[in-house]
């Protein structure tokens, strides 16, 4: 493998990624080794291949789509990639529609937090006990995401009706969508896991319910060395733009 920009590095790149653009022009000019780390490292998951391109480029989607990411070339990439290893619109589709459901995470902190604020000011002994709507709720989401957590309990009972809101969107593609459970895990996984995110208790939660699935520690561990991979979009993006300044300056 050449790590001097070499048409065998971009050879490299399309072949076990998919893609190869204005960004990875940009470093391959600037910094041709950096680029080849990169690549050496981004191809791990490729070569194992205990997921398949189309279930790779579908968790590299959920990272870029992310809204605490948005990364705009890498959802182009992977939708790409994904259409290319025989993925469906439907399956595109479902997979940002789990990765939509990432906004709730502003419940799943704030809310403990404002119990604890509500607590300390004297204005809540415990929790109240779930009527009969809230309880045919919990039951609901059970049945539709297939678990519950004790997260969900001072959301459920502060706001029964923003939680009956979030089940139907958060469980639209559980009950239209056809992506595995699994997989539908793993999703959830790559945009918890994600740097721009790292939300432990949906991390740990969804891990736990990939296991439960049937998923191997090996392909949890694929989920996030594919996810891993977006601290490279800093550089593509600045490698772009260090490169159009040096050649307004005239810098070469």
């Amino acid at each position: 493998m050449s790590a001097d920009g070499s048409p065998d590095l971009r050879a490299g790149v399309e072949a076990d990624l998919g893609y190869w653009d204005e960004t990875q022009e940009a470093l391959a000019a600037l910094s041709p080794g950096f680029l080849d780390a990169w690549y050496r490292m981004a191809r791990v998951p490729v070569r194992r291949n205990l997921l398949g391109a189309k279930d790779r480029a579908l968790i590299g989607l959920a990272a870029s789509a992310a809204a605490t990411h948005l990364y705009g070339p890498g959802i182009r990439r992977q939708v790409a990639n994904a259409l290319d290893a025989g993925a469906s619109a439907e399956e595109i589709m479902e997979t940002l529609q789990l990765t939509a459901t990432l906004g709730i995470h502003a419940c799943n902190i704030g809310v403990p937090l404002l119990v604890e604020v509500l607590e300390e000011a004297g204005l809540r002994d415990g929790p109240a006990p779930l009527t009969e709507r809230q309880e045919k709720l919990k039951a609901d989401f059970t049945r539709d995401r297939g678990y519950w957590h004790s997260f969900w309990n001072d959301f459920l009972e502060l706001d029964p009706d923003l939680f009956e809101g979030y089940l139907d969107f958060s469980a639209y593609p559980w009950r239209h969508g056809v992506l595995s459970p699994k997989m539908r895990e793993f999703v959830y996984c790559a945009f918890d896991a994600a740097a721009t995110h790292l939300y432990v208790p949906g991390l740990k939660m969804h891990m736990k319910n990939a296991v439960g699935y049937g998923a191997s520690a090996a392909e949890i561990m694929e989920v996030l060395e594919i996810v891993s991979l977006i601290g490279m979009h800093g550089a593509e993006a600045g490698a772009v733009a260090l490169q159009e300044e040096l050649g307004r300056r005239g810098a070469g």
